[in-house]
């Protein structure tokens, strides 16, 4: 087993992957990785598992010491990574040997960071997965965030003997405002029409009151036509609750199961890792779309990561007729295209 010690602990660095699927219904939060897409390519880089557990790292990194040599790569938010003192890129495989110390400052742009291992994260698998589930102590490593002396263990740790960079074009540029698109209901029909007009004609700050649960918004009030309560229903990554003082509420990751505020809409899917990333006092503009938009816009959120992960396979070399012959002449054997 080879193992990675945490000399500094960072912010909240917790173990994520895609979540707790299908335990709702008893209560149990998804939980997972808040930036998807950063996740995914994380492990891609490296030739993983899509859903193989990572580092979440929000905003403030650690100091991790390795006892074993292994790739690694680190995505999301742009932070300032050393290897022995020695700067790193993002978005590509590195390579770390035996008593190497990787530390990773603050975050410039975005907020949430990822740090993949070319290996398995050993730690229990709990309700099909190993996400840190904080409030609930549940899952990760001893259900809580990494502290200094923390030692995680690694099953199968592998180097690539090949480095691999992320295309420019797919690394994402982390602003301060951004457009969510949003797909009005389930109660859109509880708020008064000039309420979801301005929703869509107004910047929405992110307040100070923001985590893997939520993000709390201020701007201007949408207005219920009689009361913001409802019977409980289901809540999903991407709701957008209106509490009585009509200010929105995004709900996150680690949200709860049910909710009994209306919901005046929800984040597409494509738009959600964009959540992941914003900081206190960014700025968030709401964009009307249908669910048939909403649909096509998921096909293509997986439809680039599908062309990532193609993007790293190995390809064999094509030779031409002029090759194959110049290869026989030279070293006198049959060479197969």
């Amino acid at each position: 087993m080879s193992d990675i010690k945490v000399l500094k602990a960072g912010l909240c660095v917790t173990i994520q992957d895609i979540g707790r699927i299908g335990y709702q219904q008893f209560g149990i939060p998804v939980s997972g990785v808040m930036d998807e897409y950063a996740f995914t390519v994380a492990n891609y880089i490296l030739g993983n598992d899509k859903n193989n557990a990572v580092f979440e790292i929000p905003f403030m990194g650690p100091s991790l010491q390795f006892d074993f040599d292994v790739s690694i790569a680190i995505t999301g938010a742009t932070i300032q990574a050393k290897i022995n003192d020695r700067d790193v890129s993002m978005w590509q495989s590195i390579n770390v040997k035996k008593g190497d110390i990787l530390e990773i400052g603050s975050a410039k742009g975005g907020f949430r960071s990822y740090l993949a291992i070319a290996g398995e994260i050993d730690v229990p698998v709990v309700m099909g997965s190993k996400s840190t589930l904080l409030k609930s102590k549940l899952g990760g490593f001893e259900g809580r965030q990494l502290k200094v002396g923390d030692i995680t263990k690694i099953k199968n740790p592998r180097t690539l003997t090949k480095r691999k960079n992320l295309e420019r074009k797919y690394i994402p540029e982390y602003k301060h405002e951004i457009d969510v698109r949003i797909v009005l209901g389930p109660q859109d029909d509880y708020f008064e029409k000039e309420s979801i007009e301005k929703l869509f004609l107004s910047s929405y700050q992110v307040t100070k009151d923001a985590d893997r649960m939520g993000i709390r918004l201020n701007g201007e009030v949408i207005k219920h036509k009689d009361k913001a309560d409802i019977i409980s229903d289901a809540a999903v990554f991407g709701s957008i609750q209106v509490p009585g003082n009509g200010q929105p509420i995004i709900l996150l990751a680690d949200r709860q199961t049910t909710g009994g505020y209306t919901k005046i809409g929800t984040v597409i899917k494509a738009d959600l890792p964009k959540l992941a990333q914003v900081l206190p006092n960014d700025k968030i503009n709401f964009i009307k779309i249908d669910i048939a938009e909403a649909q096509k816009e998921y096909k293509k959120f997986y439809q680039v990561l599908d062309e990532i992960r193609e993007s790293f396979v190995e390809k064999p070399r094509i030779y031409t007729e002029r090759q194959l012959y110049v290869m026989k002449k030279l070293f006198g054997k049959r060479i197969e295209k």
